[in-house]
């Protein structure tokens, strides 16, 4: 595809009219593009295309080639020709090569007038079509966007690996079993690209091949444990569908599909060959289970060298120890309750509160008056205590519903999230996160206020007051911008319940319009704490690339480098 230009005529000038001429009402202009010919007469120009007429500020497209120019022609209501000019096309891209891609100029018109013009400059016409959905896609004030957030990587023997949706039929590369589920059904690697289950996470032995040779991690694993038995992969012709023992996929082709190892037998695609640990003949999830039994003899045995300790005195080895430094070793004994949180989610179910917040947070005593305890017993919830009026919003996690308690006049917001979403994304620790920052809310006027947390099988609930004032995406549409009082009365009390949250050591990481309420009093109330960072004190950092994309900080998308999203970011 040739390189071409973007134009667009934007405004008219018809400066002094001649005496014979009357008022040019509604001008319009037409464009032809001619080639240059060479002729008996000498170089003359052909129009080879028909006549454009494009509306004002609208674009048109004219490919830049030698002896091309543009004649634009300026008429009035009775298509009478009113004045005129002609640019060549190569002349026009060199300017805007001057000036980073684009320019914007006056064309002086004969016999007289003026047009303002703006041309961009592109080389493909994909360049041109993701210029037209990123401007599509600008900053307005009358739009509204979601957070994003990067996935949650799982760092194992120097692997990446993060949940995957696979598209085809894939086999874990540790216990070479089919890959089930229909959302993200396991976990791949970014670098090397081995998929494997979710619950075999923890039998990865090898190191990834992907990962830096001479990293402090890759070290430490060669002087500790180290097994290097390198393959010897072959090519092979496989006569029925065989899939890649790396990365789980299909082979695909009708000979020579992949590469085969003359002596575990193991098969490969090409591209993974490079990739695969030398693991020959080992079964990682026979290894993965004997090391793991090591490790729990040696801390058995651990655990009762220092119960020993413990009974029969300190021993001095170099520096004397004292008996309570040791029995401060001791690890928590396990929980009594024997009590089996469903999906993996430790949620209180429901949290014991009263509906002032009173005693949202258990008392640290554990022991509690009896009337107290009672009192809470009695005003544990469920969803079936209140009556879903109407859905206020929708997220990616859930939903959140206006909801009444029953045989009573108030009424709260109850955020649900679906449990198989969270779990899915592996954002389990963004929602222990968030209802920890909520129970904090309590302390501060200028936060949303919780008031009890449960849950069903398929659901977690948060129950909020509900704010009737709506949110400043709203406001703003409404009056299109706020005068100085007005914003500096929200800014000072948006800054009063950050300075709330950091002094707590949590950053908030999301801050914008909508996530701004407004209560009946018309004071603010920051919501959804789900991108909260917890013990962020000093010069803490941290290293997630989370934000709404119309909001986020700059120095989160550029790092030191220059370049845009490198991926490790300081955004605290």
């Amino acid at each position: 595809m040739s390189p071409f230009l973007r134009i667009g005529l934007s405004n008219y000038d018809s400066g002094p009219y001649l005496p014979s001429q009357g008022e040019v009402i509604n001008p319009y202009c037409a464009v032809m593009v001619k080639e240059a010919v060479e002729s008996e007469n000498g170089q003359v120009y052909v129009q080879k295309k028909p006549t454009m007429y494009p509306p004002w500020n609208s674009t048109f497209d004219a490919h830049i080639n030698n002896g091309r120019v543009m004649h634009i022609v300026v008429k009035d209501k009775s298509a009478e020709m009113v004045s005129e000019t002609t640019v060549e096309l190569k002349v026009l891209a060199e300017r805007c090569k001057k000036s980073n891609g684009k320019t914007e100029m006056w064309l002086e018109l004969k016999p007289q007038g003026r047009m303002l013009m703006n041309a961009r400059y592109f080389l493909e016409i994909s360049d041109a079509k993701d210029l037209a959905d990123s401007e599509t896609e600008a900053f307005s004030l009358h739009q509204r966007r979601g957070a994003i957030k990067q996935a949650k990587i799982h760092n194992v023997k120097c692997h990446e690996f993060t949940a995957t949706f696979f598209p085809q039929p894939t086999f874990c590369s540790v216990c070479h079993e089919f890959v089930w589920g229909l959302n993200k059904q396991g976990y791949q690697c970014r670098q090397c690209n081995a998929a494997i289950h979710k619950k075999c996470i923890d039998k990865v032995i090898a190191k990834c091949t992907g990962s830096a040779v001479n990293s402090r991690e890759t070290m430490f694993h060669k002087e500790r444990f180290k097994i290097d038995m390198p393959h010897r992969f072959k090519v092979y012709n496989y006569k029925s569908p065989t899939f890649c023992e790396h990365c789980g996929t299909l082979l695909w082709g009708l000979a020579r599909q992949g590469l085969k190892c003359d002596a575990c037998g193991m098969n490969v695609h090409h591209k993974c060959q490079m990739k695969v640990a030398n693991l020959c003949g080992v079964n990682q999830k026979l290894m993965a289970e004997a090391l793991a039994m090591i490790g729990s003899t040696q801390q058995a045995r651990c655990q009762r060298d220092t119960e020993q300790i413990s009974r029969d005195g300190p021993l001095e080895i170099g520096f004397p120890v004292t008996a309570k430094e040791v029995t401060s070793l001791q690890p928590l004994p396990a929980s009594t309750t024997g009590k089996k949180e469903p999906q993996g989610i430790s949620w209180e179910s429901p949290v014991e509160g009263t509906m002032k917040g009173e005693s949202l947070i258990e008392s640290d005593s554990g022991e509690q008056p009896q009337e107290q305890q009672e009192q809470q017993v009695q005003l544990k919830l469920t969803i079936e205590d209140f009556v879903l009026h109407k859905m206020l919003g929708k997220g990616s996690f859930g939903k959140v519903f206006l909801a009444e308690l029953k045989s009573t006049d108030q009424y709260f917001a109850v955020k649900a999230l679906k449990k198989d979403v969270v779990l899915m994304d592996d954002d389990v620790e963004c929602t222990m996160v968030e209802k920890r920052v909520l129970s904090l809310a309590w302390e501060h006027p200028f936060l949303t206020h919780v008031f009890c947390t449960f849950q069903t099988k398929e659901n977690l609930f948060f129950v909020m007051e509900y704010l009737n004032g709506g949110d400043l995406m709203f406001h703003i549409q409404s009056c299109h911008k706020f005068d100085l009082p007005r914003a500096t009365f929200y800014a000072a009390e948006i800054t009063c319940g950050l300075q709330f949250l950091h002094s707590k050591g949590i950053i908030y990481r999301d801050l914008k319009l909508d996530n701004v309420l407004l209560d009946n009093e018309g004071h603010i109330k920051i919501a959804d704490f789900g991108m909260c960072k917890e013990n962020m004190f000093g010069d803490a950092k941290t290293s997630t690339f989370c934000g709404t994309p119309d909001y986020i900080a700059p120095e989160v998308g550029v790092g030191d480098g220059g370049s845009p999203f490198p991926g490790i970011c300081s955004d605290a």
